[in-house]
């Protein structure tokens, strides 16, 4: 499945190194199908596989996914309680094949939230990937951009308090070595899904020049070859940072 696209892809030049996705559209999809909304999680749960054998099959090395937001936790009960089953079910199922593909997945958010048996799968799944090589999976989970700059602001505080850091030392690289995504480059690339048109407090600080590509297909619809067209979508833009065209 987009064979094609891939073959393109291969010839179009540069592959966004890092893709990070908003997954919208989940309750949308449940509702046009007189569902209730958590088999809409559950039917996204086969796009997050798409698009992950889909990134390592096009090159891309990090995958950077927005699974649940610090806002999600205000959800009726009945749903968050079936989103955390979901999250114990993704890795208990997935875990050993994320590994056989040398996966390394990564939890990005506050994760003292979950209820204990989310908690631990999340520690189980870091732990057995942790070999991984071919690509990052960054599963933000209980995540909210606002709150991981506070953090990184309080984190740099108590530098300065302990004496580690002077006041004047505090740039942008101070601030991005604090952030949950340090060890990689901001996105190239970010798509969501479903139409919407806002970032929802993801990755405010990590988009500045990130290149945008918004899709009305809902998430449990989206596939490899979505994921291919947007890439070659990105191949076709020029990317200047601010600067001027040579």
């Amino acid at each position: 499945m987009g064979d094609d696209l891939l073959a393109q892809i291969r010839l179009g030049g540069a592959v966004p190194r890092h893709v990070a996705i908003i997954m919208d559209g989940n309750g949308r999809w449940a509702l046009d199908r007189h569902l209730p909304r958590p088999l809409g999680h559950r039917a996204g749960m086969n796009a997050v596989r798409e698009v992950v054998e889909g990134a390592i099959e096009a090159g891309v090395e990090v995958l950077t996914l927005f699974a649940f937001s610090e806002e999600n936790w205000q959800r009726p009960p009945t749903e968050i309680s079936a989103l955390m089953d979901l999250l114990e079910e993704y890795i208990a199922r997935e875990v050993d094949e994320l590994r056989e593909q040398g996966v390394r997945v990564h939890v990005l958010g506050d994760r003292t939230r979950l209820v204990p048996g989310a908690r631990a799968a999340v520690e189980r799944v870091e732990h057995d990937t942790r070999d991984g090589t071919r690509l990052s999976l960054n599963l933000c989970i209980s995540y909210s951009s606002r709150a991981e700059i506070a953090r990184a602001a309080r984190l740099l505080a108590e530098q300065v308090l302990a004496g580690a850091t002077k006041l004047e030392d505090i740039d942008e690289a101070a601030v991005q070595e604090q952030l949950y995504t340090a060890p990689w480059r901001d996105p190239d690339l970010l798509i969501r899904t479903s139409g919407e048109q806002r970032l929802s407090n993801f990755l405010l600080w990590q988009l500045a020049y990130t290149e945008l590509l918004i899709t009305p297909v809902l998430w449990p619809d989206f596939s490899r070859r979505q994921l291919f067209e947007a890439i070659l979508d990105y191949q076709r833009r020029e990317r200047r940072f601010g600067k001027v065209t040579a």
